[in-house]
């Protein structure tokens, strides 16, 4: 600053001197006078320059010697950085490090010259370097590791700073590594296999169950209590859990080695809680984890995270509760709900098929038995139920059919909406119409997926019957009205058993032909049922082409079907059917184009799980049925992603 201000003193005399010269000038009457004036400021002009040059030099040295100190100190504060340095050359080869890493280094005496990726490892330090540094493991220890690359007109070298956080980050993967992971564990067929075996081999069973997941959680270094008769609660660390994971939840397949009585295998559900803030959330997470698992049949885990759901398992087929005391529990919960009404809408999915349809029907009738007003809230033209909605219409039933946008504005707080044959909000009929109705009942059979509705009053959902309409009829029986169900809705319900049982041949059990038994007393015509399956001549040639240009691949038959055909909605999951009768075929898959994208009907006999299958590509449904869509994908396309949902299947069994 000194320098500074006497810089710009002479530059400040010479302005004063000129103007003061310029003023005796002007004013100079006399020669004389006027040379006087003119020397004196040449003078003073010569004296000023004189001192500015003095003065620069002065400054010069200034500047030098500072551009010294600083260099000085750079050098300094780099050999005395309280973090470990080090320089190379932009090719990698060490230039200079300072004394802490020095300290660091395992041979610094020869560590000149050498390639820096034997410090940093293969670390691309050319790049920009991220915000938390480069992580890197040197001699046992963990660092991150800060890079600065020089311009290269000055050279191009290379810094690395290093932190040493390996502490921070040995306690951090500590810390999540022992985070408690919480499994609620269920028997699944418990009641089942105490019913069927002799006391000897009841006890027998039980304690071979037991015994596996007491070896299961010993083995990965948990703990575990049994908390009833056929529930466990166990805790295993996150590092453990991995493996578990890694394994695919072996202990089912060792469970379901476990027999007794008549040969029925044992099988488990878990419900797996991961990343809970605390136990009491951890505990709720594994609850609701083991619902999911058994809403989709049981034999399978589910884990519950922040981000959602895994599932793992799930081959064996649903397994039948041989008692009703559930239904006849929700029965009587459903009566009530339905007297409490002033009006009940039955809806079901979008597509309308005949289960879903005969369930409809099935309840509209029980609600109007107890004197209630109550209509079908179903799309008049989008339904695959043409022949028996008119049927319907022809007996009486002209004002039970409604579209649904117009029912959302009589919905009031005691209107009671029963949903049939589905779960997910996605796929009513109208969704608009379900968010307007606060009081829900819900009555499916499809195997639980993530999203499901969550505020019905009564969610009566059991994987293991064969329809809707199975579940409606046994509801049907422990009503307490005077009036049945008439011939024309009990031929609709059977035609719903039909449709999803395949003509009685897959998922059904003993209920399920006792409910068709029940039916039948009612006074259903199995030929006039039948009838109700009728295609056309158009529909049933193209069934024949799709059939015809089947593909099979890895056991499973893919037919696929361009835009233009009839009724492609009804045709394609009948030649999915039809495709089921051929040799070595486990599954078949149906694909056709819809709605600017790729629809696909999938069916088994069991062998396959098609839900999995289908859930891998976004949709859902059964065991042995299912479906999906692709929305704005190409029919290549979608075949390859279900190419790859196929073999990611078989992958995971193996």
């Amino acid at each position: 600053m000194k320098n500074k201000v006497q810089l710009f003193k002479p530059i400040f005399y010479i302005l004063i001197g000129t103007a003061a010269a310029m003023a005796c000038l002007a004013l100079a009457r006399d020669v004389r006078l006027f040379y006087a004036s003119a020397s004196v400021l040449l003078l003073g002009i010569s004296f000023a320059l004189l001192k500015m040059l003095s003065i620069n030099k002065e400054l010069q040295y200034f500047l030098n010697q500072l551009g010294d100190q600083i260099n000085s100190l750079q050098r300094d504060s780099m050999i005395e950085f309280p973090l470990p340095v080090l320089v190379s050359s932009p090719e990698g080869e060490i230039l200079w490090f300072n004394d802490r890493c020095r300290a660091m280094l395992e041979d610094p005496d020869t560590a000149f010259g050498q390639d820096v990726s034997q410090v940093v490892g293969e670390i691309d330090y050319h790049a920009a370097c991220p915000e938390k540094g480069f992580n890197i493991r040197y001699r046992d220890r963990m660092y991150s590791v800060y890079t600065s690359v020089a311009e290269e007109k000055r050279g191009g070298m290379v810094s690395f700073y290093f932190v040493d956080d390996n502490d921070l980050k040995k306690y951090t993967a500590e810390f999540f590594q022992t985070r408690p992971a919480v499994l609620s564990i269920l028997i699944d067929n418990y009641e089942e296999l105490v019913q069927s075996a002799k006391d000897d081999e009841r006890s027998q069973a039980v304690s071979e169950v037991e015994y596996e997941v007491s070896r299961f959680v010993r083995q990965n270094d948990g703990m575990f209590i049994r908390v009833e008769r056929d529930r466990f609660l166990a805790v295993i660390e996150e590092r453990n859990m991995k493996q578990i994971v890694d394994g695919r939840f072996e202990i089912l397949d060792r469970v379901r080695g476990i027999v007794a009585g008549d040969r029925m295998p044992a099988t488990l559900s878990i419900g797996v809680a991961r990343d809970g803030g605390s136990f009491l959330e951890s505990e709720k997470m594994a609850r609701q984890a083991l619902d999911m698992a058994l809403g989709r049949g049981g034999d399978q885990a589910a884990i519950k995270t922040q981000n959602g759901y895994d599932f793992f398992g799930g081959v064996a087929k649903g397994v039948e509760k041989r008692t009703k005391v559930k239904t006849r529990i929700v029965a009587t919960a459903l009566c009530e709900l339905i007297e409490n009404s002033e009006r009940v809408i039955v809806m079901g999915h979008r597509f309308a098929d005949m289960d879903s349809f005969g369930a409809a029907v099935g309840m509209l009738k029980l609600a109007r038995n107890m004197g209630k007003p109550a209509v079908v809230a179903i799309s008049h033209d989008k339904n695959l139920v043409q022949p028996l909605y008119r049927k319907m219409e022809e007996n009486g039933y002209t004002d039970a059919f409604y579209e649904p946008k117009d029912l959302i504005e009589g919905v009031t707080d005691k209107t009671l909406l029963i949903v049939v044959d589905t779960h997910i909000e996605y796929m009513l009929e109208s969704p608009e119409l379900y968010r307007q109705c606060k009081n829900v009942v819900v009555i499916d059979h499809h195997r639980k997926m993530v999203g499901h509705i969550d505020n019905a009053v009564i969610f009566y959902h059991e994987p293991y019957a064969s329809s809707a309409s199975e579940m409606v009829t046994e509801l049907a029986q422990y009503f307490n009205t005077k009036q049945q169900l008439g011939r024309v809705e009990a031929e609709a319900v059977l035609a719903g058993i039909m449709l999803d049982t395949k003509n009685f041949i897959i998922g059904t059990g003993a209920r399920t032909f006792e409910a068709a038994a029940y039916l039948r007393k009612l006074g259903a015509d199995m030929v006039e049922v039948r009838k109700l399956f009728s295609t056309s001549m158009d529909d049933y040639q193209n069934r024949s082409k799709l059939v015809s240009s089947a593909e099979i691949y890895r056991g499973c038959a893919i037919a696929s079907s361009s835009a233009g055909v009839g009724d492609i909605k009804i045709v394609a999951p009948q030649a999915a059917d039809e495709l089921l009768s051929i040799s070595d075929v486990d599954a078949s898959f149906v694909l056709y184009e819809y709605d600017g994208g790729v629809s696909m009907s999938a069916r088994s006999l069991g062998a396959m799980n098609v839900q999995l299958i289908m859930e891998a590509l976004g949709g859902g449904g059964h065991q042995t049925m299912a479906g999906a869509q692709l929305a704005g994908v190409s029919m290549e396309n979608a075949r390859q992603q279900l190419l790859e949902a196929i073999d990611n299947f078989y992958d995971k069994r193996s």
